[in-house]
């Protein structure tokens, strides 16, 4: 008996302190583990996309989005994969240093509810617009959209 709690404790010693290897991909996607993972509900500027602030002036709103990512994202990070995508992606909701990462992409103006798919952010986008974070600040092509229009260039 005494062996079998040893070799538990150990177990639990270890296991807490595997960290996983991450990664931010984009606004919106990360690599957890060796696995491309892509936020859940949520749809971030495209890294080179440009959009206009409070001012008219524009600014890198793709790379804002992924710093804020980078920023809020630790080694802690844990992901709940809903499904895979077409290009064969986790869709996940993933959580670091006890937050919601999709929530808060969103809550901080870095990303629009992906309302194709959900409308779990909805309520989440109106109070980021009406405060004006993140891309609210101006103006700015959803991502889909830009997504759409460079496809065709």
């Amino acid at each position: 008996m005494r062996f079998f709690v040893l070799v538990l404790a150990s177990f639990i010693l270890f296991s807490a302190s595997v960290r996983a290897e991450v990664r931010v991909i984009d606004g919106d996607s990360l690599m957890v583990d060796g696995v491309e993972v892509r936020l859940e509900g949520i749809d971030a500027p495209e890294y080179h996309q440009e959009c206009y602030d409070k001012d008219n002036k524009l600014y890198p709103c793709g790379k804002k989005a992924y710093e804020f990512l980078l920023k809020i994202t630790g080694q802690d990070t844990t992901c709940e994969e809903i499904e895979k995508d077409r290009y064969h992606r986790s869709v996940a909701i993933c959580y670091s240093q006890g937050k919601n990462l999709n929530q808060e992409m969103v809550a901080n103006g870095w990303a629009v509810a992906y309302t194709s798919y959900t409308n779990a952010f909805l309520d989440t986008e109106a109070k980021a617009k009406k405060a004006g974070r993140g891309i609210w600040q101006g103006r700015f092509m959803r991502p889909e959209l830009y997504r759409a229009l460079m496809r065709k260039k």
